[in-house]
């Protein structure tokens, strides 16, 4: 192999002391390192998650290699088809037709008629202005008993407006029909992962007999098409924010976002909230003075195994990993950085607190393009919290779990010094584990 020799790079605009870094864009936007960290969930990974449906691609086969490799390598080849579209589709001008027939063709050959095809057209149908409307249109009349659900590949949008993960996760509630809301339903929309059972949303609305339904449990058409019943409509993953309101606009449902915290006083007003959206009686204080304690006791469990090993985190594995690093330095932790790209804007009291009370906190880039060959890894093992943290930090002691899976409120704090000791106490084979595409799906490798 290689090796780089008689040279060392300046970490300067991949590091920053968080004394001196900028909300919410500690680095500059330039040319991107893409590492070979891929646990978190790509758009094939999330659209599996519709039951009784397929995907469709649509676009040049340069960009068909990545979303064909997900699909074989988590065993749902037999879910996936592809158009592949030419130079002189582009120069010719027929997109709308490639594209119509492309389909057509697939559905054809397939043989059978599954209940939906989430269809995605690319940048090149913004390129050169195809008419979409008339697209699904023309393809709705062909084949009536298929819903197509409108989908989108074009990271050309990756840095302004909605991006295509969020646009994906407002079309897959999109055949969603209006209906009467069963008044003992709740429906959690937006996330690749079911909410734990022990999670504080689960447990307080299983103390009153509601069901919860959540797209990862759905197991037919059907299941997705009753996600409409709920009465509310929650969303605790950042991502599907924009999908859950659109939804409940359009169904005319109550909605609440309830992002997962590692803060005592929001999760408290986050179960407030719900409470109050569903005519429930408040947690007590007595109640929550015990959810406290409790994650009290397990993280002085953690410090005292743990005790001074540097920690290492990112934001892979939950979208809060300021609030998650104030968490831990508030106990007693020695969190040293953060691997991180940007800061999102709920996490800006995090941010101050953090500059005035931990101002040697480095935060780390991870895709900026000197994270190449910067050295990975030092003398000293660290615990790292998250893959891309593993990755660069090359611990071998690290918390594989991420976009924050069913984590919740105080039993997700409670979950994660958990999982930290059981980091600490076990070694993982880090670079054999981190390659592997959308953790938690089924895989291949």
């Amino acid at each position: 192999m290689l090796q780089r020799v008689g040279e060392t790079v300046d970490p300067k605009d991949a590091v920053v002391k968080i004394k001196d870094a900028c909300f919410p864009a500690p680095f500059a936007s330039e040319l991107e390192y893409n590492s070979p960290v891929h646990g978190n969930w790509n758009i094939v990974h999330t659209g599996m998650l519709v039951p009784e449906a397929i995907q469709i691609y649509v676009c040049a086969d340069n960009c068909m290699r990545g979303v064909v490799l997900t699909a074989a390598e988590m065993n749902a080849a037999d879910r996936f088809s592809f158009v592949i579209v030419e130079e002189q589709h582009v120069l010719n001008g027929n997109l709308e037709d490639i594209t119509i027939e492309g389909v057509t063709d697939v559905l054809n050959k397939r043989g059978d008629h599954p209940k939906a095809v989430l269809l995605f057209t690319v940048c090149l149908h913004h390129f050169v202005g195809s008419n979409l409307t008339y697209i699904y249109d023309e393809l709705e009349r062909r084949f009536p008993d298929i819903c197509f659900i409108r989908c989108y590949m074009d990271p050309i949008m990756q840095k302004h407006g909605l991006t295509p993960d969020q646009k994906l996760r407002k079309a897959m509630y999109d055949p969603l029909p209006e209906c009467e809301a069963d008044e003992k339903t709740v429906s959690v929309f937006g996330s690749d992962f079911l909410l734990d059972e022990s999670s504080d949303i689960k447990r307080l609305l299983r103390r009153y007999g509601y069901t919860v339904r959540e797209l990862p449990a759905c197991e037919t058409w059907q299941d997705l098409l009753d996600m409409s019943k709920g009465r509310l409509f929650l969303d605790i993953y950042p991502a599907g924010k924009y999908g859950m309101e659109t939804q409940a606009r359009r169904l005319h449902r109550a909605h609440l976002y309830l992002p997962g915290s590692f803060d005592y006083e929001e999760i408290e007003q986050q179960l407030k909230q719900l409470t109050d959206a569903l005519g429930l009686p408040e947690v007590s204080r007595e109640a929550l003075d015990v959810e406290r304690a409790a994650c009290e006791e397990v993280l002085a469990k953690a410090k005292a195994l743990i005790r001074d090993m540097p920690i290492m985190l990112d934001y892979l594995y939950h979208p809060r990993p300021l609030g998650l690093a104030k968490l831990l330095l508030t106990h007693g932790f020695n969190v040293k950085a953060v691997y991180l790209d940007g800061i999102s804007p709920e996490e800006k009291a995090a941010f101050d607190w953090l500059q005035e009370h931990a101002p040697e906190l480095e935060l780390i880039a991870t895709i900026q393009v000197k994270m190449r060959v910067l050295p990975r890894g030092g003398k000293e093992e660290v615990l790292a919290i998250g893959q891309k943290a593993a990755y660069f930090s090359r611990s071998r002691h690290f918390v594989n779990l991420v976009q924050g899976e069913g984590l919740y409120g105080f039993d997700g704090i409670r979950r994660t010094a958990e999982l930290m000791m059981e980091a600490y106490r076990e070694e993982k084979d880090t670079e054999k584990l981190v390659v592997q595409k959308g953790w938690g799906c089924e895989c291949c490798l």
